[in-house]
């Protein structure tokens, strides 16, 4: 495929987040009885799936998300690669869907990047977002795992997320929707946690917030995910509280960048149940310094209110000195290569040109 020269240009400048896709991705097959197989590089372009496939009707499907940095040596390089695969089969396990390989995954980002390196932007704070997925491709109409899926990656030139959330978002408290509960699919990146999440981003939206703010679904009382976000507090006493990882939440992996770095940096980064009401009472004491969010797309966001109906919680505004700045710089030191890299998370897959 001939690469579509002003295509590529626009998508390198404008780089909103998954509105323009590479060149190419790839395609590896399964079956019960033939394993993986197939494993091919091929343009960007439809799927063709038999109306009767089983992700259509029992939804069957997981996906991942990772980013690919340009660096000033000529090399590609991916953040955090090696955690990827590990949540992408834990995720298919959970759906009763095949594990693909942990070296079949980083090969099939490999081969992408390389192949469409002149997609991965140049300017900083932008990467290639990489999206692998697995769905299930077999025929047939009842409730059993499917015993034949496709997995695929696609590619896209990504800037912020959240472009214009310097001075915090607002999240919007859902009392009527709940993502995930006990024994449900909350640790699992597959798309009826999305799906089952948009009524209450709607509500958001309607209310002026960007995100919406979950709770436990049995209570309604506990923090648990800022959408599609991992949420963490910052006290006075140099201690950053996240959520534990019940089952219910996604084991996001900047969530776990966090934590270490955090640590790294003398914070005392503990896992623990946090209420909204103990978010309430610290920020009006003063005790609560900051609230950010983390994950992939949107790297570190910093939260500026918690609304609800008759609830409006502020957070002081972020300074240049913030936990949540000096965690966003030292990410993105790491993914553009300004800083050693300690705990080697950036995967070297090879120069741009090679």
């Amino acid at each position: 495929m001939t690469t579509d020269v002003p295509q590529l240009t626009r998508a390198l400048n404008d780089t909103e987040f998954g509105q323009h896709f590479t060149d190419h991705m790839v395609l590896i097959d399964y079956s019960e009885t033939g394993g993986w197989r197939d494993a091919r590089v091929v343009p960007f372009g439809p799927l063709s799936l038999n109306p009767a496939s089983a992700i259509l009707h029992y939804g069957q499907g997981v996906f991942e998300g990772l980013k690919v940095y340009r660096h000033a040596d000529g090399h590609l390089r991916a953040f955090r690669a090696h955690a990827h695969p590990r949540r992408f089969a834990s995720s298919a396990a959970r759906l009763a869907m095949p594990e693909l390989p942990e070296r079949l995954f980083i090969e099939s980002i490999r081969q992408l990047a390389r192949t469409d390196a002149g997609w991965v932007p140049r300017q900083r704070g932008a990467s290639l977002y990489v999206r692998p997925f697995l769905i299930a491709t077999e025929a047939f109409l009842g409730v059993r795992p499917s015993r034949e899926a496709t997995y695929g990656v696609i590619a896209s030139p990504a800037g912020p997320y959240f472009p214009d959330a310097n001075e915090g978002i607002r999240l919007w408290l859902s009392r009527d929707y709940a993502r995930s509960g006990p024994g449900g699919t909350g640790e699992a990146k597959c798309g009826g946690n999305y799906a089952a999440s948009l009524p209450a981003q709607h509500q958001a939206r309607a209310n002026g917030c960007a995100q919406v703010l979950f709770t436990d679904a049995s209570t309604r009382t506990w923090v648990e995910e800022a959408g599609n976000m991992n949420i963490f507090f910052v006290f006075a006493d140099r201690t950053l509280v996240t959520p534990p990882l019940t089952g219910a939440i996604l084991a996001g992996v900047t969530r776990d960048s966090v934590l270490c770095l955090a640590r790294d940096m003398g914070y005392r980064a503990i896992e623990r149940p946090i209420s909204v009401d103990e978010w309430r009472a610290a920020a009006a004491s003063g005790e609560l310094r900051e609230v950010f969010a983390a994950g992939t797309a949107a790297v570190i966001t910093p939260v500026a209110a918690l609304v609800g109906e008759g609830l409006l919680i502020e957070t002081p505004p972020p300074g240049s000195r913030s936990v949540a700045s000096l965690l966003r710089a030292e990410l993105s030191s790491l993914h553009h290569g300004d800083r050693h890299d300690r705990h080697e998370w950036m995967l070297d897959l090879g120069r741009a040109d090679s």
